[in-house]
Formats: structure tokens, C-alpha cells, sequence
């Protein structure tokens, strides 16, 4: 296993990048039926009736994607997920653009805050600013997890 990156090791300003990874009209399909089936995420003849004009992701599927393709990356450099304890929520989460099939999606993460624990010293909390692009580098999703990683053993 590569190096753990503890609390300690993680600051504001640093970056990581993620994906690419192309979305599919039978993956948006798909996702919707099992899990939001609303009408301009199953048709283009629905979404046509719609401000989408076009079938259009969930963009609770564009968040999974983001996930998907932030543990890829975590995934070749294990040193990172081992530190990792779980999120505790997501702070401004927002979809700016829909997601259409086709579409090439990519991501970045920025780290904006980081906090010991004063409750619990084995851990600190870590918020990153992450960005999803499609792939005219429009951002189409915006979110700040904050997720709990565990700080160096004494």
C-alpha cells in the first residue's frame, strides 16, 4: 500500500483532478427509471415539453458519477482512501447544466477548509470545493463534501 495521507497531510489549496468518463443515453435511462423517474429523464419527447428541450440526466446521477470517478482516482493512489473515514454531508450542492448523453464529464477538487476534531482527536474534517465539467469545460455540477479523515497515530 503507497503512503497514508492523514488529516495532517491534507491542506487548503490542494487539488486533485478526475475522470474522464462518458455518459451514455441508456445509463441515463436506466438510472432514472430506478431512481427518478421523472418524465424529461426517460424521453427526448418528454424533455422536448421541458426548459431541457432534450433528455437530460438526474442530477442526483451526475453526483453518483462524480462519486464513480473520485474513488477511480482515490483507487490509484490507495494512500488517500485509507485516510478517509466517510462524509458527513455535502454543502452547496448544485447542478448548473444538464447533463446530456454523450457528454464527457471530468472533475476537480480543491481543498477550502480543514478542522481537528476537538470531540474526537482521532479524526479532522476536510471540506473540498469539487467542480464537474462536461466536455466544452462548462461546469455542470458544483458541491462541498465534508468528509472525515483520520489523523496521524501518536
Amino acid at each position: 500500500m503507497s503512503k497514508i495521507v492523514y488529516f495532517e497531510d491534507v491542506k487548503v489549496g490542494d487539488q486533485t483532478e478526475f475522470g474522464p468518463l462518458n455518459i451514455g443515453r441508456e445509463e441515463i435511462i436506466a438510472f432514472a427509471d430506478e431512481f427518478d423517474p421523472q418524465p424529461f429523464h426517460l424521453s427526448d419527447e418528454a424533455a422536448a415539453q421541458t426548459h431541457f428541450g432534450s433528455l437530460a440526466a438526474s442530477g442526483w446521477h451526475t453526483t453518483a458519477l462524480c462519486m464513480k470517478m473520485m474513488v477511480a482516482r482515490w483507487q490509484k493512489e490507495p494512500g488517500v482512501q485509507a485516510a478517509s473515514l466517510g462524509a458527513i454531508g455535502v454543502d452547496e450542492l448544485r447542478w448548473l447544466r444538464p447533463v446530456r448523453p454523450g457528454d464527457t464529464l471530468r472533475g476537480t477538487s480543491e481543498v477550502v477548509e480543514t478542522k481537528a476534531s476537538k470531540s474526537r482527536p482521532e479524526m479532522g474534517v476536510v471540506k473540498s470545493r469539487i467542480t464537474l465539467f462536461n466536455q466544452r469545460d462548462e461546469p455542470v455540477m458544483t458541491m462541498i463534501p465534508i468528509v472525515m479523515f483520520r489523523t496521524r497515530p501518536a
